[in-house]
């Protein structure tokens, strides 16, 4: 199936945005890599840049919490897959030359105090990510507020570890915060699991 010119922004935006955040993305640069018109980005996208990246972020938001869901059911247990999914986040850092985090926390560190329509795009989708964790969680039978707590320490341990992985260009970190985070799901898995 053919991807028309709003698609091809779209992921050319987020793209760019995980690489070079929002601030060092231009317009300029997203139309070129998406090989769209320069006038056809306002056609798609009247309100402009902030338009377009809430776009984008929701869709890599929505394609990032496909990926983790697709790697959490391949494991046999809830534990292993917790930490599948930050030797996968390792794997994809060191594959792309530790290019490749997550669009949507390098955006939200960037805009959390200076632009609130996509301040409130990137809380909206963390919320998304947590509320899915929080039922996967319960589902094991960890009681909710828990369950919560540890969708909360699922996140916040991924971007710091994307974080933390870039900006010493090894895995250790992420690795490190795989560990932590399966050994506390461990922990509050009910005795008969």
């Amino acid at each position: 199936m053919a991807v028309g010119t709003r698609e091809r922004l779209v992921e050319a935006a987020a793209t760019s945005f995980m690489r070079q955040g929002y601030a060092g993305s231009g317009l300029k640069q997203i139309t070129v890599e998406s090989r769209a018109p320069f006038g056809s980005l306002y056609h798609f996208f009247p309100g402009g840049k902030v338009e377009l990246a809430a776009e984008a972020l929701r869709w890599a938001g929505a394609g990032y919490a496909q990926l983790v869901a697709a790697v959490l059911d391949a494991s046999p247990d809830v534990v292993t897959a917790v930490g599948d999914a930050f030797a996968a986040a390792a794997h994809t850092l060191e594959a792309t030359g530790y290019a490749d985090a997550c669009p949507i926390a390098t955006v939200a560190l960037e805009v959390a105090s200076t632009n609130e329509p996509l301040r409130e795009v990137t809380a909206e989708i963390f919320e998304s990510w947590l509320d899915g964790l929080t039922a996967r969680f319960a589902g094991e039978g960890i009681a909710p507020e828990r369950a919560r707590e540890l969708a909360v320490l699922f996140v916040a341990a991924l971007e710091g570890g994307f974080l933390l992985s870039r900006a010493a260009r090894r895995v250790e970190p992420m690795e490190a915060l795989g560990r932590t985070v399966a050994e506390a799901v461990q922990a509050a898995l009910p005795a008969h699991a």
